[in-house]
């Protein structure tokens, strides 16, 4: 025998089969799941973005796609990007979100400090500002619509017991620079009470030990809301950021109840006759009513992406210290 005694690799042994029953399962017990992503997800999500590549109209032969629909390139995505009513779209939806967004977290985060304290009633007061949250939002965008009008609302009552005359002319829905702040301001109310919720979840999860670590070190009220609290709850203001994003570029029920399925009232945007109150969510409904499927598609994937780049904004912002 040589000095060097050279050791063959010893194959791994296999596991015997039995080991294998549990992952077996798991995947039996997951396969309902992944079968119903893969036909209602995952398929009309890779659907939509062959449509957007392809030229479609009302009368495509949906049995037959590939024979029939034709391949246009980048044309469809092309058409939007030079359409001025796209690009209204995009802007109204923007200044939306900015509406939208950081009032519903302020808002929500007020409710949340207000009715921590344990005040008399505030399981009450919590479930009367949570309410709102369940009505439809279709229904809701009526009720407004009726508070809002400029004849018998009680706004209308409200102006003219200040002798204003300007809401009794022009109302807020029927004006173009004042829809879409009435809108988010009907929608904030609605919503609050949810974000109210979740901030509640959020301080109470909170350790008691924290506050009494800066109250030792001297830190009083404002102190304690900007330096502590607030810093502690970023997951949850990016949490309701994310999905108030989410819910912005879809928004539809609402702008549809509140301006009577018309968009708004019309106006002058580059040139072009666009609706006030056509945000991208009513854009998008509009092209599939009107039978653009193809250009619908290639604007559902445009909306994506700005989606992601939004998100991953906000990841880098808020998700630092989360």
């Amino acid at each position: 025998m040589s000095a060097h005694t050279y050791l063959r690799p010893t194959a791994r042994p296999r596991k015997p089969l039995w080991q294998y029953y549990d992952a077996i399962w798991g995947y039996i017990f997951i396969a309902p799941f992944i079968v119903v992503a893969t036909v209602f997800l995952l398929f009309p999500i890779a659907y939509s973005f062959y449509l957007s590549f392809r030229e479609t109209w009302l009368y495509s032969n949906w049995f037959d796609q590939f024979a029939d629909m034709r391949f246009v390139g980048l044309k469809n995505y092309l058409d939007l990007l030079q359409n001025p009513t796209f690009w209204w779209a995009l802007l109204a939806t923007f200044v939306y979100a900015l509406l939208v967004i950081p009032t519903q977290i302020a808002a929500s985060l007020a409710l949340a400090l207000f009715l921590n304290t344990k005040l008399p009633g505030y399981r009450a007061l919590r479930s009367a500002f949570f309410l709102p949250h369940v009505f439809d939002v279709f229904v809701v965008g009526i009720i407004w619509l009726l508070l809002y009008n400029p004849q018998i609302g009680p706004f209308a009552e409200f102006f003219r017991w200040l002798g204003v005359d300007w809401f009794k002319k022009h109302g807020f829905v029927d004006n173009p620079y004042t829809i879409l702040p009435s809108i988010a301001f009907a929608m904030v109310l609605k919503g609050m009470g949810f974000g109210m919720i979740l901030f509640l979840t959020a301080l109470n999860n909170i350790p008691e030990s924290i506050f009494e670590a800066a109250e030792i070190d001297g830190a009083n009220a404002r102190q304690k809301l900007f330096y502590v609290t607030i810093p502690l709850l970023r997951p949850m203001i990016l949490f309701m950021s994310v999905t108030g994003l989410v819910g912005v570029l879809n928004a539809f029920s609402e702008f549809y109840a509140m301006t009577k399925a018309t968009g708004g009232v019309a106006f002058q945007f580059l040139g072009a006759t666009v609706q006030s109150a056509r945000v991208s969510g009513f854009y998008l409904y509009q092209l599939f009513y009107d039978a653009f499927y193809g250009h619908a598609a290639a604007m559902s994937f445009i909306l994506l992406t700005i989606a992601l780049v939004i998100t991953w904004v906000n990841f880098r912002i808020l998700g630092k210290e989360a």
